[in-house]
């Protein structure tokens, strides 16, 4: 029996999986500057892994990606409130 909308064979790994891990990683280590770029590509990269029913594989790496870059622009958006909060007391 054949399901509709099934796909035959091993899922093929989404196109910004690897890239989208590379950018959370990255913004954890540069204090979030690709963070948010992580953040975005990794919300329409899980989407699509989602709509494809199974086309698509990689969705660990995706969402290791998209949490580190969620993490990564919290802890620049701090960073960024404790450097003004240091400029404005003087330090």
């Amino acid at each position: 029996m054949v399901i509709p909308n099934t796909p035959i064979g091993k899922p093929v790994e989404h196109p910004y999986a690897t890239a989208v891990l590379l950018l959370g990683v990255v913004s954890l280590l540069c204090f979030g500057l690709t963070g948010p770029v992580a953040w975005a590509m990794g919300k329409r990269a899980l989407d699509q892994i989602d709509e494809s029913g199974g086309a698509y594989g990689g969705r660990t790496q995706v969402v290791i990606g998209f949490t580190l870059g969620v993490i990564g622009t919290i802890l620049a958006v701090l960073m960024a409130l404790l450097f003004v909060l240091v400029l404005i007391t003087g330090g």
